[in-house]
């Protein structure tokens, strides 16, 4: 049952893709919410939220963040190089100390890792999100779609659950403000499940224009991730989830309905909210 208080909740990662919308679903169910950001000076944020400077990586920064919440949004990844988490217990303890009652983590990999550790062991109740592929990833076709309508990708026939941000968001809102959801992890996915080319399609589709699928070679889309920064352990972990992906990855689950009371936002949806990206 939701409660009707309103609440102090901290979301880390606040000017993230989930972080922004988690922000805006909170402050407009009329919870009191401070973002954490490393830095304030830069972060744009809804009007309502307390931005409040800290560092994941570093603990001792971290005090006047956590003092007073009622409910914390945690992420497993920071620094520049979004290493996973090792601050995992100092950041439970701050948890446990200021009394927050529940706690979201946002999983960055398939399994449990060393924040989720560190939350349980603290005793704390908590809940992990367990997204699969963000609809939001797909605005990097935007300037390609935009300049020649055209979309370059490998791995077209490989079916995804994509899930839209905001659903994410919605449901760490319900979890964070609401009883009953400790000790479980949410998978949470889109209401359908659509290869690259099922993607494109619906492209072409909300934009009332033709937009080209061009397949790339698994060498071309590796040579395009090690030119973007990524490590060699990230291109193993991207072949993985496209050559041999993990049954939850395409498989549609009915959590996000299940949690917040409404169905899942589409993929078209999706497209629809951002059409200005794909168009100038």
């Amino acid at each position: 049952m939701t409660t009707q208080e309103s609440l102090t909740v901290l979301v880390t990662g606040a000017t993230g893709t989930v972080g922004r919308a988690l922000v805006r679903r909170l402050l407009a169910d009329g919870h009191r919410v401070r973002g954490l950001t490393r830095d304030p000076a830069r972060a744009v944020l809804p009007e309502g939220c307390a931005v409040v400077g800290g560092d994941l990586t570093d603990p001792a920064t971290l005090g006047d963040a956590f003092r007073g919440v009622d409910a914390a949004h945690l992420i497993t990844f920071g620094g520049d190089d979004l290493a996973p988490l090792d601050t995992g217990p100092q950041i439970a303890d701050l948890c446990v100390r200021n009394g927050a009652r529940r706690v979201t983590v946002l999983g960055g990999d398939v399994e449990p890792g060393p924040v989720e550790a560190a939350v349980d062991a603290a005793g704390l109740s908590w809940t992990r999100l367990a997204p699969v592929e963000f609809m939001a990833n797909k605005r990097e076709w935007a300037p390609s779609v935009a300049a020649e309508s055209t979309v370059r990708a490998a791995f077209a026939d490989v079916p995804s659950a994509l899930v839209h941000e905001a659903d994410i968001a919605d449901v760490a809102a319900a979890v964070l403000s609401s009883d009953g959801h400790g000790g479980r992890e949410y998978l949470l996915t889109g209401p359908e499940a659509l290869t690259v080319r099922d993607q494109v399609r619906i492209v072409a589709d909300v934009l009332d224009r033709d937009v080209r699928l061009v397949e790339q070679s698994r060498e071309e889309a590796v040579e395009e991730w090690r030119a973007a920064g990524f490590s060699a352990e990230d291109i193993a972990f991207f072949l993985a989830m496209r050559t041999d992906p993990p049954e939850f990855g395409y498989s549609v689950r009915p959590t996000v309905q299940e949690v917040t009371g409404r169905p899942a936002r589409t993929f078209a949806q999706w497209v629809g909210e951002h059409a200005l990206a794909f168009t100038s």
